[in-house]
C-alpha cells in the first residue's frame, strides 16, 4: 500500500498514518501476517521524522493491530486474545506494563497477590505494610451516559462502591484481615460532571464503608482529592487507594501447589449484605462491554469515547441502557452499572476457618480467569467446571462475536474470586460462602507442569493459555 501525508491536514501525521494503515487493516487490504514497510523507509517516503513513524507503529501495536518482529520490522497480528480489546486501547494481559514492573523489587513476599513492604509508617520490625491503588475504570463513563439520559445523579453511588471493591478484594488477597483505610480520587470535568455527581460519589462511598463494617471489615475513609481536569476527560474517572497494617507472620503469600482444588465464588445473585441482584460484571472489561452492547445513539456524547479508536468499534451495539436484557430480569444499564461485588466478609470467615489450609486467594480482575498463572510457577490450571456464563456476559460475545478465549480473558465470566485449598476442604468453603448466599462450586484443579500454564473448558472447548 502507499502511504500518504496531506500536509494541509490538521491531524497530527503520526496519527495520519494510523489512520490509513488501520483502514488498510480493517478493509482486509492487509492481512494478518502482512509485512510493513520499515521504519526508516516511511519516513523517507513521507519525509517525516523516524520518530513519527515509531509513534504510529507503536500505538498501533498497542491497540493489538500490528506486532514487533524483532529487528526485521512489524507485521499485521493475527487474530488473538487481545485482539478487539487491544483495538480500543487496553490490554487484559498489561504484558507492556509487566514489561516494565516486573523488574521492580517484588516485597517482602514476591508470591504475594500484592506487593508487602517493610512496615514504614510505624517502623514495628514484626509488621509490614500493604498498599493498593485501583479504580471503577471506565464503568464509570457508563454512569456519565446513564445519568445524561436520565438527570439522575444517584447512579454514581455504585461507581464508589467499584473503586473502593477494586482496592479491598486485591487486599485480602494477602490475608488483609485488620483496619484498612482508603482514600479517593475524583478527576473530573466540571462542566458535564457538576456537585450533585460528586455529592453522590462521596455519599454513596461512605455508605458503602459503613455496610462494610456492620458485616466486620474494618475500613474507614481517609478523604481524597476532587480534581477539575476538563482538558484531561470529557466525563469523570474514580480512583482509589487502600493501605493497612498486619503482621508479616499474617500474610498470605500465594502457595499454589499441585493437586490443590481451585473453588469459586460467583459474582452473581444476591449476596445477603447486597440491596439488589448482582449481573457479575465488576470492573473489568467495561471498555468492551459499553461499547460492543450499546447502540451508536451514544455517539452524541462525544466526550465519553476516544476519537481515535475505529468508528466501527465504537457504541456498535443493538442496545440502548434502558433496553430488557436477554434471559435477565435486568435492563441492559441495570446489568453493566450493577457494583462490584466485595467478597470481604466472605473471606475473613474462611480465614478465621480454614487458616493457612487456605493456600492462596485470587482476584480474576485485570486478565479475569487467566490472573492466577501469575502466580504459581510450574503449575497447570485446570478449569473443567465452570459456572454457566452469566447472562450479560453471554449478551456480550453474542453482539460482539467475541471468541470464548478472548471473553475468559477480559471477564470474569461467573465468578471473580478463586480459593486454593487442599481438596478435602472444598466443602467448608462452599458452606461458608452459602452462608452469605453466594454460591461457589470447586471449577478446577492443579497439576504439576514443566512450564505454567491454564486450560479452560467452556462449552466442550478447550482453550490453552501460557504465561
Amino acid at each position: 500500500m502507499q502511504l500518504r501525508i496531506e500536509p494541509s491536514d490538521a491531524t497530527p501525521r503520526f496519527q495520519q498514518i494510523i489512520n490509513q494503515l488501520r483502514f488498510a487493516i480493517s478493509s482486509g487490504e492487509l492481512a494478518a501476517g502482512d509485512a510493513l514497510p520499515s521504519i526508516r523507509s516511511v519516513a523517507k517516503d513521507l519525509d517525516v521524522a523516524a520518530n513519527t513513524v515509531v509513534k504510529a507503529y507503536r500505538q498501533l501495536e498497542f491497540r493489538g493491530l500490528i506486532e514487533s518482529r524483532d529487528r526485521s520490522g512489524y507485521q499485521v497480528q493475527s487474530a488473538g486474545p487481545d485482539s478487539r480489546y487491544g483495538a480500543r486501547g487496553v490490554s487484559a494481559a498489561k504484558t507492556e506494563v509487566h514489561g516494565v514492573v516486573d523488574h521492580l523489587d517484588a516485597g517482602l513476599f514476591p508470591r504475594a497477590f500484592c506487593k508487602v513492604t517493610e512496615d514504614y509508617l510505624t517502623g514495628d520490625p514484626d509488621k509490614c505494610n500493604v498498599i493498593h491503588a485501583d479504580g471503577a475504570g471506565t464503568k464509570s463513563i457508563v454512569a456519565y451516559l446513564q445519568y445524561r439520559e436520565t438527570g439522575d445523579a444517584s447512579v454514581f453511588r455504585g461507581i464508589a462502591q467499584d473503586s473502593i471493591v477494586m482496592n479491598l478484594d486485591d487486599l485480602l488477597c494477602v490475608g488483609v484481615g485488620g483496619r484498612i483505610l482508603i482514600s479517593n480520587t475524583i478527576n473530573r470535568n466540571a462542566l458535564n460532571c457538576p456537585g450533585e455527581v460528586i455529592a453522590e460519589l462521596i455519599d454513596g462511598g461512605e455508605a458503602f464503608l459503613a455496610n462494610l463494617r456492620d458485616h466486620g471489615v474494618a475500613i474507614y475513609s481517609g478523604g481524597g482529592e476532587t480534581a477539575d481536569v476538563g482538558d484531561l476527560t470529557g466525563s469523570i474517572v474514580v480512583d482509589s487507594c487502600a493501605v493497612s497494617v498486619m503482621r508479616k507472620a499474617d500474610v498470605l503469600e500465594s502457595n499454589i501447589t499441585p493437586e490443590l482444588a481451585i473453588v469459586g465464588l460467583s459474582s452473581t445473585g444476591q449476596a445477603s449484605f447486597e440491596d439488589s441482584p448482582n449481573s457479575g460484571i465488576g470492573s473489568n472489561g467495561l471498555t468492551s462491554a459499553r461499547h460492543d452492547m450499546l447502540s451508536p445513539h451514544y455517539k452524541q456524547y462525544a466526550e465519553s469515547f476516544d476519537p481515535n479508536v475505529d468508528p466501527a468499534l465504537t457504541y456498535c451495539g443493538p442496545y440502548r441502557l434502558g433496553d430488557p436484557l436477554p434471559d435477565s430480569e435486568m435492563t441492559v444499564g441495570d446489568a453493566i452499572l450493577s457494583p462490584t461485588r466485595s467478597y470481604a466478609p466472605v473471606i475473613y470467615r474462611l480465614l478465621q476457618a480454614l487458616g493457612r489450609e487456605v493456600r492462596a486467594i485470587i482476584h480474576c480482575s485485570g486478565g479475569a480467569q487467566t490472573k492466577c498463572t501469575k502466580f504459581a510457577a510450574g503449575i497447570h490450571f485446570v478449569k473443567d467446571n465452570l459456572f454457566p456464563v452469566p447472562p450479560l456476559f453471554d449478551a456480550i460475545r453474542r453482539v460482539s462475536n467475541t471468541s470464548g478465549k478472548e471473553m475468559h480473558q477480559v471477564f470474569n465470566m461467573g465468578h471473580r474470586m478463586e480459593v486454593y485449598v487442599p481438596p478435602e476442604r472444598v466443602n467448608e468453603v462452599i458452606d461458608v460462602a452459602a452462608s452469605f448466599n453466594i454460591h461457589a462450586r470447586q471449577v478446577g484443579y492443579t497439576e504439576a507442569a514443566t512450564a505454567t500454564s491454564l486450560t479452560l473448558y467452556e462449552s466442550g472447548n478447550a482453550h490453552t493459555y501460557a504465561t
